[in-house]
Order: C-alpha cells, then sequence, then structure tokens
C-alpha cells in the first residue's frame, strides 16, 4: 500500500468516527471553537482599526499636524479622558490667529469646527450631517479634493457668503443623476449655494466619512457664534521640519494660556507619526491580552481533545486488534489516530472562524465598531488548531500504536 493511499484511508477511517459522534466531537471542540474566535475577532477589530486609523492619517498628510483640544492618549484610560474634558478649555479663534501670526515653521494653518445638524434638498432631508466650518485652506491641509466645482474661497469666508461643498453622501442622495452646482440646499432652515462636491472619503469605524458638507468658517461663526469646539490644522515646510512646527506650536500655545513649565499642556498636538505610535501601544497590548486568552483556550481545548482521544482508543481496542492481524503497522495506526485528532480540532477551527465572521458581520452591522477578517487570520487560526490537535493526540495515537494485536482482540467489541 502506497503512502498516499494509507493516508486517504486513514482520513476515510477518521471521517467516519467524527460523523458517527457529532455531539461529542462538539462538545469536545468548545475550547478550540472559542479559541480560534477569540483570535480571529482580535485580530479582525484591530485589522478595522488599523484601515481607520491609515485613513485618517492620509487626511493629515506626511507633514501634516493638527491642534485639539483632548491629546490623543497613549493608553486607553476612560478616567484621565474624562478628567481631560472637564479641564481643557475649548480652543478659540484667537488662539487660532495667534498661532497663525506667530508660527514661523508652518507653511499654513487651518481652522474647523462641526456640528451635526439636518440638510434638505427639494422635500428630502438628512439628519445628524456634520456641518463644518472650514478655513478657505483646509481642503489643501487635510486633502480633501473637490470632485466636482471647487474648494471653498478666502472670498467666500471674508464675505461671510452662504456657499457649501457637500460630501459624496449629500450628492448621492439629493442629486443622484443631476449636475449639484449652483444648486440650493437648506442647512438648518438656511438657504446654502452648492459650490463643489468632494471626493469620496470612504468609511471608518462602519460608518461613511462622506455625510458632511463644509461652509465657509466665518459664515458658520456669523450663524453659531465662534465659542464652539475647534481644532487647527497646520501644515510643516517640510518633513524635516514636522516635529519643530509641532512643537513650536505646542509652545505658542502654551505661552497664550499662560501655563507654567512642568505644567501639563491642557491640550493636543499630533501628528500622523505620534497616532500610529499611539496606536501601536494599544494594538501591542490588545494583541497580548488575546494571546494569553487564545493560550488557555487552546490548552483547555488540547487537553480535552487528548481524553476524549485516548477514550476513543479504548473503545476501539478491539478494531486496532483486528487492523493488526491483518497487516495493519503500528505507524499505519498512529498515523490515523493523529490524522483523527488534527482533522477533529480542524472542525473546531473552522467553526470557529465561521462564528467569527458571523461577529464581525452583525458588529459592522449594529455597532461603529470596524471589524475586517483577514484571510490570513483565519488560515492562522484554523492551522494552530490543527498544530494543538495533532500536539495534543500525540500521545492517544501512540499507545493505539503500541497495542499488543492479541491482547487487543481478546478485548471485548
Amino acid at each position: 500500500m502506497t503512502s498516499h493511499a494509507s493516508f486517504r484511508e486513514a482520513l476515510t477511517v477518521a471521517l467516519g468516527s467524527l460523523r458517527a459522534s457529532t455531539l461529542r466531537s462538539f462538545l469536545t471542540l468548545l475550547g478550540i471553537i472559542l479559541a480560534t474566535m477569540t483570535l480571529i475577532s482580535v485580530m479582525s477589530i484591530i485589522r478595522g482599526m488599523d484601515e481607520y486609523i491609515a485613513q485618517t492619517v492620509s487626511d493629515l498628510g506626511a507633514t501634516g499636524y493638527r491642534v485639539v483640544r483632548i491629546p490623543v492618549l497613549a493608553e486607553f484610560n476612560p478616567k484621565k479622558w474624562v478628567e481631560m474634558r472637564a479641564r481643557n478649555p475649548q480652543l478659540t479663534v484667537e488662539e487660532f490667529a495667534f498661532l497663525k501670526e506667530h508660527a514661523t515653521l508652518s507653511d499654513d494653518l487651518g481652522m474647523e469646527t462641526e456640528r451635526e445638524l439636518s440638510v434638505s434638498y427639494n422635500r428630502k432631508t438628512i439628519d445628524a450631517v456634520a456641518v463644518q466650518g472650514v478655513t478657505a485652506n483646509i481642503g489643501v491641509i487635510t486633502s480633501v479634493e473637490p470632485a466636482i466645482g471647487r474648494f471653498i474661497s478666502e472670498m467666500d469666508d471674508r464675505r461671510h457668503l452662504a456657499v457649501a461643498v457637500l460630501g459624496n453622501d449629500l450628492k448621492e442622495s439629493f442629486f443622484p443623476s443631476v449636475d449639484p452646482l449652483g444648486k440650493t440646499v437648506v442647512i438648518d432652515g438656511l438657504p446654502f449655494e452648492v459650490i463643489g462636491v468632494a471626493k469620496a472619503l470612504g468609511s471608518a469605524f462602519g460608518q461613511s466619512r462622506d455625510t458632511f458638507a463644509m461652509i465657509p468658517a466665518e459664515t458658520y461663526f456669523k450663524i453659531y457664534g465662534s465659542r464652539t469646539g475647534m481644532s487647527f490644522a497646520g501644515l510643516a515646510r517640510d518633513r524635516e521640519h514636522l516635529f519643530r512646527a509641532q512643537d513650536e506650536a505646542e509652545q505658542l500655545l502654551r505661552a497664550t494660556r499662560h501655563l507654567r513649565p512642568g505644567q501639563d499642556s491642557n491640550f493636543g498636538v499630533y501628528t500622523s507619526e505620534a497616532l500610529v505610535s499611539s496606536w501601536d501601544q494599544i494594538t501591542d497590548v490588545i494583541a497580548k491580552t488575546a494571546i494569553g486568552i487564545v493560550s488557555v483556550f487552546m490548552v483547555v481545548g488540547g487537553v480535552v481533545i487528548m481524553n476524549i482521544m485516548l477514550a476513543v482508543v479504548t473503545e476501539r481496542t478491539h478494531e486496532i486488534g483486528i487492523r493488526k492481524s491483518v497487516g495493519a503497522r503500528g505507524a499505519d495506526i498512529l498515523r490515523q489516530f493523529l490524522i483523527e485528532s488534527s482533522l477533529l480540532a480542524s472542525a473546531g477551527g473552522l467553526a470557529g472562524a465561521g462564528a467569527a465572521w458571523l461577529m464581525a458581520f452583525l458588529v459592522r452591522r449594529l455597532t461603529p465598531i470596524p471589524m475586517a477578517v483577514p484571510p490570513l487570520a483565519v488560515v492562522l487560526g484554523v492551522g494552530l488548531s490543527a498544530a494543538v490537535g495533532l500536539f495534543f493526540g500525540i500521545y492517544p495515537a501512540y499507545r493505539a500504536a503500541q497495542l499488543d494485536p492479541i491482547e487487543a482482540l481478546r478485548s471485548e467489541k
């Protein structure tokens, strides 16, 4: 008998054995299923967040930085975030003007603020639209490019004009087959002329990033006042000056707020690298925690598989005796039981992968949390399950291979 035929026979016997005791096989696999589901789910969350961070970084560009009220935390700390929200004052127009006048290492500095409002056109209304008041240079600084028409200009801003640049979602909802330029949309009850439509940005956290409307900052302040929350976006001269420009902006803002040396800043300044670094630290903690949980589940699942396989060896002692009496070698018996334990664990891995995929689907549909199941995670999860089954199946398979055929035949069927 060739090795190929022997392997195929062992696989057929293993599949028959698993089908004969489906319930026992499922209960045996609970640990493996949970381990694989946890591994793939965590990797899916990290993958989804990586995509979100990449999109955010692309908005900043290689030489961009942001000044925000609440800084990006290096590690997840809800208590500290709440404290900063209570302590940190809003950024102001006066602070923006001071930075713009005194920052020497930045080529440009823009400002934006937003609130969620309703936008209507021709009796159709979309609620919770991010209406942003922006300076004319925000498009260049944050890489928001018009797909149709133009962006807001300095003249629009100075004259407080009621003009708007729409996100792609609004364009598709209001003007699916009509040129939107020159049309009038109603933002929070006020008419605005559409002068442009931004290129599609995609989604993040399962939510579209194209449900927005940009209007001139001065128009926004005229309607809603200038004491609402805002952020500043800066563009350094070049890559070499990025961190110096960021530091300069921080020191200037600290000076305007009369912060003492050694006193924590009550605002945040971050670059794309800082954002990625912070996220890497967070994912490192998540990954290490997941490895611990997965390891426990895998060991528990492996021990259960080993115990079940030992019970299977005892149940099939007579069968093993018959096979050996007709010429089966110890290696054939060893191979059969190793294949059976690996197949058992692999089935658990596949079930866990299916459960993780279903979880990711439901999370994407029902929550804003991004989950993207990477194929590598599925391969890794199922492969690790098979390896666990193979490792913990060695001892039962060895015991089966070492059985004396005469003693095995004497056992009861």
